[in-house]
């Protein structure tokens, strides 16, 4: 009779053992590339969501900027994200919106927002909000969690800071009007994002360059 070929036991085992190690090393890897993943596709929905806001405020006021529109202190900032915004609550302090704290990819604890305006949307997204007094390029920021209060709650993962300029357009702030140049965004993502200081800015442009994707 012919000898049929088959695995022992032992071999069977340290096959099995080898793809357990191989996962072990690799789940991780792919976990944290799946969650980038998810932040950027929850900070792109709300870039998309206050690109068309912007663009319907101006069309709606028959004009061809934002302060030309009316957005010209914090109340009209406040009546724009909730007359554009899917609004489900706001907030006046920054823990009923969002997390009460936030640390930085470096693991050095940042300050918490100075604002006194949070929204959260229905998209599960929340920011806290604020026109920009004395500006000739930019009209209001945001401080936006992509996630609300969960986690990681770290800058940069889930946590971007945005500015809307006057023309409508979403960039980093810099002394000129948008776009921004991918060096001052580089600038800013190395004295902010990726530095060990409670700046919490340059993360939302290192992401612009690098045409939506998380390298850092």
């Amino acid at each position: 009779m012919d000898k049929k070929n088959a695995f022992t036991l032992a071999e069977v085992l340290v096959t099995l053992g080898i793809l357990g190690v191989v996962a072990a090393v690799t789940m991780p890897t792919l976990i944290n590339n799946h969650q980038r993943k998810v932040h950027i596709t929850q900070l792109r929905k709300f870039y998309t969501e206050l690109s068309q806001a912007s663009i319907r405020y101006m069309s709606d006021h028959n004009a061809l900027s934002m302060k030309e529109a009316g957005l010209r202190s914090q109340q009209a900032a406040e009546e724009f994200i909730n007359q554009y915004f899917n609004v489900v609550q706001t907030c006046t302090s920054q823990s009923d919106c969002m997390s009460a704290s936030y640390k930085k990819i470096s693991g050095a604890q940042s300050w918490n927002s100075s604002r006194t305006k949070f929204a959260a949307l229905s998209s599960g997204a929340s920011f806290g909000y604020g026109y920009v007094t004395n500006n000739n390029y930019y009209v209001m920021s945001f401080d936006l969690d992509t996630n609300g209060a969960k986690g990681p709650n770290v800058v940069g993962r889930d946590f971007f800071v945005i500015y809307l300029y006057n023309d409508g357009k979403i960039d980093e702030a810099v002394s000129h009007a948008a776009p921004a140049t991918r060096e001052e965004r580089e600038s800013v993502y190395n004295s902010g994002c990726a530095a060990a200081n409670s700046n919490w800015s340059g993360c939302f442009g290192k992401i612009l360059n690098d045409n939506w994707e998380m390298n850092y």
